[in-house]
């Protein structure tokens, strides 16, 4: 493919596609998709040129990135308590990682948007009856009567997105986010003891520094209590994002606008801008060279992702930066890697040589979930807590080893309770030490296995005591930090 060829937002078309659906009504698909191209953009280019800007700072490793939420999202999911906790759960994560790395925290979400998943199989097997695979609310039904692709569901699929988008938006702009109050974000549902006292630790240390700072004046009141204006220490930027594989729903929100003046040229004064999220990502499965997603994704101004795995080949990945990122533009591309545990020491080194070759910016950051999903005795998927572990580690010390730098983490984790208040049990182990006879306790994902609250905090305190050490000039290897806190886990 040649980067100088033509593109529009319908060029993708022309090309392979990927994990298609095929719908039975296609005249429904083309007047739900016009009615879709006809409703106001999600987000907006401004906040899109905002990621990017920001995005530049964690490349520039002034910044950490952490994208975190569901595997995919349900349109059940959607209420304000599920929000809430989502959001709380980030927060929780972001202010442990600043407290030791003293950096800010870039802040992507898998949220408002995320409704549909790629399968490995077009049909399974359920009760003896092969039927169409569930591919995400916005395409079929999870029930096995309901797995005809409906276009409605596009539609759907907006509104859910919309509202949470709505609603995710007033939480942030009315004190929720307040360093003022970080224990309301997530701590009355963590149930192990050593992680609520090495959250209040940092809370006690972070109230003191307020203290101080009201003290000699650099806030005199609490904004959001006294009615004031939004303040640094009130509100934060918070970016949506979801994996572009409805090519057909994405080009319906992508928009023509005008570019910042700063990035006009007699050449160009308008970009193509995917209003349906902040960023947006490549999977594993749709990230051929020739193929109709590549061929997309190549024209959008968005800042997006791309999954890397082992069977990337080296040549394949500088061919595909090539293609999305000609210019070798700052904050444009993010490769989040999913090996697997067994599998990152084979590849991670050569693809960081092979792309500093390049000469190709990009923001590195470990997926260290996709890799490692197995099925239990009982038939259920799962991921173990020590093998994401062991991904994250064997991560950061291959980067160091390479003069390289991990810019961030890409977790699914969910903030989402049962009735009496107790987190998912998805995955095994972690602090509260979860066994695989407990993973039907409160299994909900309908997808892939999540990180509970404590396992999602248990990662965070991983990495803020890496970057504890890295800011205090230690040596001591990134596995070491992985005994430290399988020891507090026991406590």
């Amino acid at each position: 493919m040649s980067t100088h060829e033509q593109w529009s937002p319908s060029s993708w078309k022309s090309k392979p596609i990927a994990q298609g659906v095929d719908y039975p009504d296609e005249p429904q698909l083309a007047k739900v998709l016009d009615k879709l191209a006809t409703l106001p953009p999600l987000v907006t280019p401004s906040e899109i040129e905002r990621l990017r800007h920001q995005l530049e700072k964690v490349q520039n490793n002034e910044a950490f990135l952490l994208h975190a939420g569901d595997c995919a999202e349900s349109f059940e999911a959607c209420t304000h308590e599920n929000i809430s906790s989502k959001v709380g759960l980030i927060l929780s994560f972001s202010l442990i990682v600043v407290w030791g790395a003293r950096l800010p925290v870039v802040r992507i979400g898998r949220i408002a948007g995320q409704y549909a998943k790629p399968r490995s199989s077009s049909t399974e097997t359920i009760n003896g009856k092969t039927v169409l695979s569930f591919r995400g609310d916005n395409v079929n039904g999870l029930d096995p009567n309901d797995r005809t692709p409906d276009p409605n569901r596009l539609l759907q699929a907006y509104f859910h997105s919309s509202t949470t988008l709505n609603y995710l938006r007033g939480l942030l702009s009315s004190g929720f986010a307040s360093l003022h109050h970080p224990r309301d974000w997530s701590l009355n549902h963590v149930r192990s003891p050593s992680l609520r006292k090495e959250f209040e630790r940092i809370v006690e240390g972070l109230s003191d520094a307020l203290d101080f700072s009201r003290a000699i004046g650099v806030e005199s009141h609490t904004p959001y209590e006294q009615g004031g204006a939004h303040g640094t220490l009130g509100e934060v930027d918070f970016y949506t994002s979801h994996e572009g594989l409805m090519l057909n729903f994405e080009e319906s929100m992508t928009r023509e606008f005008p570019l910042p003046p700063s990035l006009v040229t007699d050449q160009k004064k308008t970009a193509q801008y995917n209003t349906g999220a902040h960023f947006i990502w490549i999977g594993d499965r749709t990230r051929q060279i020739d193929g109709a997603h590549v061929e997309y994704f190549r024209g959008i101004r968005n800042p997006i992702g791309i999954k890397v795995g082992p069977s990337m080949a080296e040549d394949e990945l500088i061919r595909l930066l090539n293609i999305v990122n000609p210019d070798k533009e700052k904050g444009r591309v993010t490769l989040i890697t999913r090996y697997g545990a067994g599998k990152i020491e084979n590849h991670l080194a050569g693809h960081i040589q092979t792309v500093k070759s390049s000469g190709h910016p990009v923001i590195w950051i470990c997926d260290p979930m996709h890799g490692n999903t197995l099925t239990s005795s009982s038939g259920l998927k799962t991921r173990n807590f020590g093998t994401i572990i062991s991904e994250l580690t064997s991560c950061l010390r291959i980067h160091a080893e390479c003069n390289s730098r991990l810019n961030g983490v890409s977790l699914e984790f969910t903030g989402e309770l049962n009735e009496e208040g107790f987190s998912v049990t998805e995955c095994l182990g972690g602090s509260m030490e979860l066994s695989e006879e407990q993973l039907g306790l409160r299994y909900q994902s309908f997808c892939d296995p999540r990180l509970n609250f404590e396992q999602s905090l248990d990662v965070a305190f991983l990495m803020s005591d890496h970057f504890k050490k890295q800011r205090s000039g230690s040596k001591q290897e990134a596995n070491v930090l992985y005994s430290e806190l399988g020891g507090r886990s026991t406590q």
